[in-house]
């Protein structure tokens, strides 16, 4: 199934669906170029609580499996001043899948990050916060394509 919409929100089934989202999201009037799926760096596994601070352009993973949490981008830099929430689906699912989307230059400096959620329940799709990188080099925040 590709991409559908109803009245409120986007459904996607897989990872590739929330990767189109992403790119037509364009956040910050910018296109993604460059989109990663997020797997735990300790187990693999691939489904999250997340957790977001949209104020301060800082967002995490806690993995299902083994607890561990991964900042996204250089939320690490901005962490102490972040209040973190929980992301909760329109539907009540608090349990997604993650993918990041990278704005990237013709010179690979990442201009805007944008995190999409894909809801294990219904499959809603969303961006749950985005940020705008407003310093180089950045490129070390986005991996080789």
């Amino acid at each position: 199934m590709a991409i559908s919409k109803n009245a409120t929100s986007w459904y996607g089934d897989n990872d590739e669906d929330l990767a189109t989202y992403l790119q037509q999201f364009r956040a910050g009037g910018y296109p993604v170029t460059r989109v990663r799926r997020l797997s735990c760096t300790l187990c693999g596994n691939a489904t999250f609580l997340s957790l977001v601070d949209d104020d301060q352009g800082v967002a995490a993973v806690d993995c299902l499996e083994c607890g561990a949490r991964t900042l996204v981008a250089d939320s690490a830099e901005h962490l102490d001043d972040a209040q973190l929430e929980g992301c909760a689906c329109p539907c009540g699912g608090e349990t997604f899948t993650v993918s990041v989307g990278y704005a990237v230059t013709s010179d690979n400096e990442v201009r805007w990050i944008s995190v999409g959620l894909r809801c294990l329940n219904d499959g809603a799709l969303g961006v749950y916060t985005d940020w705008k990188i407003d310093y180089t080099p950045s490129a070390r925040l986005c991996p080789p394509s």
